[in-house]
């Protein structure tokens, strides 16, 4: 190769790479800074909190989810309502029988969690309600979730985020592997943001709004990554979201190959989707002097892991000094980051060995490219992700720890006038 090619081509490399290493450094070394004080509630605020709880099909794990936050929201002013969503079993039945309020949504032309949601939270504005909480069908939350999102919203908060964690009880490489980066992911980058000042994001479970926030603008978010569009939406308006670490929501990764890989190949095929959709936006905001826009931005233009350690040992061949030492400190950088989120789990020397199975994680990460492209378009469609039998979706999630109506369009109706600005 000549200088000049491998120099364009070291070039191209240094910019593909340059997103994440320069996030994670960031982040990875903040979220071992002490933690800010948070606002505190010494009064016993009558805050009327909803837990919304979206569910298609989920008649296997619904009740243990209900039951766990039953104890959780013990003594407080908290329902909990299950929006059973284009349901062909017995969801309804079973958040019903655990003591849940149940909305039936049946419409085969709303598809994907965010119309769930879109329902659940119009209709819980319709009661009065001063803040909802989303928690997944398939989770389990820890006993103090309820109280501490409840202090947190009565102390002024207008969105929070709980510790979100996937637990497997597959001894699979990729699934364990999947699970030590989700840690990364949805643990270390929050943490580091929250000491930073920044918003923590929107993990899709575990999180709580103010009513009056969504009446400024409603849930508008329906794409495969809901979640990340819903945040990128507040960060452009100006919202920041807190990050709860004290408060644990946790769910089982899925028990199959085939369902780990769709889960995967849609949340990282509709990240780059989202990719082209908001970078330019907050890029006009950075211009605009909007300096907390430079960290969602770093976010949405970062590759995954897996993808960007091939990347950095390719980019170390190539026949320049400085591109050899930029691939030396991101790897290094990367190395920090994953002992930084396998020292936050239970078990770090178990977190540890699994690493020396990486080249197996990266190797299926790269099987997954024709899926995540199919993803990465705006029209890709939501899809369930396969489930294991009961038997092991029970074993894997006990490692961590009716009101029905049959139109309620109209509350939907609600809903499409509004829009975050």
């Amino acid at each position: 190769m000549t200088t000049y090619l491998a120099e364009v081509f070291g070039g191209v490399l240094f910019l593909l790479t340059l997103p994440v290493l320069l996030e994670l450094a960031i982040l990875t070394l903040a979220s071992r800074l002490p933690r800010r004080s948070l606002l505190s509630s010494s009064v016993d605020h009558p805050i009327q909190l909803a837990v919304i709880i979206p569910a298609h099909n989920e008649e296997i794990l619904i009740a243990s989810c209900i039951e766990s936050l039953r104890i959780s929201a013990f003594g407080t002013k908290t329902r909990i309502i299950a929006v059973a969503h284009n349901c062909s079993d017995r969801t309804a039945k079973r958040a019903a029988e655990a003591g849940a309020e149940v909305i039936v949504y049946d419409n085969p032309e709303a598809q994907g969690k965010g119309s769930a949601l879109a329902f659940g939270f119009a209709y819980v504005s319709s009661q009065g309600v001063d803040a909802s909480l989303v928690v997944d069908a398939d989770s389990t939350v820890s006993t103090n979730l309820v109280t501490v999102v409840r202090d947190a919203i009565a102390s002024g908060a207008d969105v929070v985020q709980c510790r979100y964690e996937m637990e497997s009880s597959s001894k699979r490489p990729t699934t364990r592997l999947t699970a030590l980066a989700f840690r990364g992911f949805n643990v270390i980058r929050p943490i580091g943001r929250s000491r930073l000042g920044l918003s923590a994001g929107i993990q899709g479970n575990g999180f709580a709004v103010r009513q009056a926030l969504l009446g400024e603008g409603s849930y508008n978010s329906h794409s495969v990554v809901e979640d990340l569009e819903f945040h990128i939406r507040l960060v452009l308006a100006g919202h920041r979201v807190q990050f709860l670490e004290d408060a644990r929501v946790c769910s089982a990764l899925p028990a199959s190959t085939s369902g780990e890989t769709t889960q995967r190949a849609r949340w990282e095929g509709g990240r780059a989707n989202a990719a082209r959709t908001f970078l330019p936006l907050l890029l006009n905001q950075l211009v605009r002097g909007r300096l907390r826009s430079f960290e969602p931005i770093l976010d949405l233009a970062s590759l995954p892991i897996g993808y960007v350690v091939p990347l950095l040992f390719i980019a170390a061949t190539l026949p320049l000094t400085s591109l050899r030492i930029f691939s030396l400190l991101g790897l290094v950088i990367l190395v920090a980051h994953v002992l930084t989120a396998a020292r936050s789990g239970t078990d770090f020397a178990a977190d540890v060995r699994i690493l020396a199975r990486a080249p197996i994680y990266i190797l299926w990460k790269f099987t997954m490219l024709p899926s995540l492209a199919r993803n990465s378009h705006a029209s890709a469609a939501w899809v369930r992700t396969e489930r294991a039998p009961a038997a092991e979706l029970a074993e894997a999630v006990s490692t961590t720890q009716t009101v029905s109506t049959t139109n309620m369009e109209h509350v939907l109706s609600i809903t499409s006038s509004l829009e975050i600005s």
